[in-house]
Parts: structure tokens; sequence; C-alpha cells
């Protein structure tokens, strides 16, 4: 039995994986159907979320039959029940995916308000903080964790700046204003795809150390 049961765990960690790999891509579709104005890429990312939405169940299931089945010890309950809570928080990334291509869909209609810089960095940070945040739950890294927390700040900075920039071409001309809240949208839902890799940081961190440092400071984290 049990080593059908680490056999298991390690199908759990590869579909944890799919999964975040899947979220990425969509993430990087939804900003470049932005950018390239491509109304069929968002599109299509749309669609791609049932895979995700499936995924997560099946990740879930998963989990919850070896509970029942194993009843394994304190490490392993802490993993599985951890990576329940990592395919929500990457399930709800995917949900993000969708609503920055939804944006994009209303975007791509009207003539495009700004050189679209800050976004794609945004999304390029959101997506590194994804791959590691997943990176160190696999590897059970705690270092890498606080990695991924510490750069949630440059990704809220990006968000503050873009925010700013926007805000002068509300002021400037009340008609820019619907265009300047969809992007506006754009950069929230980015910044909430790195909220949601850095809860997954701080689920490493339990998982590994059994400490919990949601709602912590990087300072206190040290100690």
């Amino acid at each position: 039995m049990t080593r059908y049961f680490h056999e298991e765990l390690e199908q759990v960690k590869e579909k944890v994986l799919r999964l975040g790999s899947i979220v990425e891509i969509m993430v990087e579709n939804a900003v470049t159907s932005l950018v390239d104005r491509d109304s069929r890429l968002a599109e299509d990312t749309i669609a791609s979320d049932e895979r995700a939405d499936h995924l997560e169940v099946e990740i879930d299931e998963d989990c919850v039959r070896m509970l029942a089945l194993y009843q394994p010890a304190a490490g392993e309950l802490r993993f599985l029940t951890t990576a329940m809570k990592v395919s929500t928080d990457l399930e709800r990334m995917a949900d993000q995916a969708v609503n920055i291509s939804e944006r994009a869909l209303e975007l791509n209609e009207e003539s495009q308000l700004k050189p679209y810089i800050d976004i794609p960095i945004m999304s390029q940070l959101a997506q590194k903080m994804l791959r590691e945040c997943l990176d160190a739950f696999v590897r059970k890294d705690v270092t890498l964790a606080r990695e991924v927390i510490e750069a949630d700040n440059k990704v809220d900075a990006l968000k503050n700046q873009v925010f700013r920039e926007l805000l002068t071409f509300m002021m400037g001309d009340t008609s820019t204003i619907p265009r300047a809240i969809g992007l506006l949208l754009v950069s929230r839902h980015l910044e909430r795809v790195a909220d949601h890799a850095t809860n997954i940081a701080e689920m490493v961190i339990f998982l590994v150390e059994g400490k919990n440092v949601r709602h912590v400071t990087p300072q206190e984290q040290g100690h």
C-alpha cells in the first residue's frame, strides 16, 4: 500500500504542475490577446478555462480519496491538504486570465489608448511568480517561496504606476474613461494572479515548516 500511496502522491504533484502550466499559458495568451489585439486568442483563452476547472476538480477528488483510503501521517497529510489549496489558487488564476481576455475583447473593439508597456511587464513577473511558487511547492523550497512573496511588491508597484498614468488620461479627456477603466481592471487581474502565487508560496512555508506566515510581514518571516 505504501508504494501505491507514494505513486499516487507523485501523480498529484504532476497534475498540479500540469494545471500550473495550463494557467501560465492562459495568463500569457490573455495579455498577448490584448497587446496584439488578437480577439480570437482571447476567445480561445476563455474556452481553455474548462480544462483548468476539470483538472482542479480531479486533483481535489484524488486528494480526498487518498485522505480517506490511506489515512496519511502528518507530513503526507499536510501535503495533500496543501495540494488541494494550491489547485484552488491555480484555478482562480485561470479565472483572472479569463477576466483579462474579456477585457481584451472589449478594448480590441476601440482605438488603443496608449502603448502597452507596464501590463506585459506585470504579466511576465506574475508568470515568473507562478512558475517559482510551483517549483517551491514540488521541491519544498522555502527560500524560493520567500523570494516569490517578496516579488509581489514589484507587481503592486507596477499596478500603482499604471493607475497613476491612466488617471492622467481620464482627467485630461473624459472620453478615455471607459478604455482606461478596462486597462485598470487588467492590471488588477494581473495583481490578483500575483496574489494567488503569493498564497501558494505561503502554503509552501506552512507545508515545510508548519508555520503560518499569512498576514505576516517579510521581515517577521525571517525570524
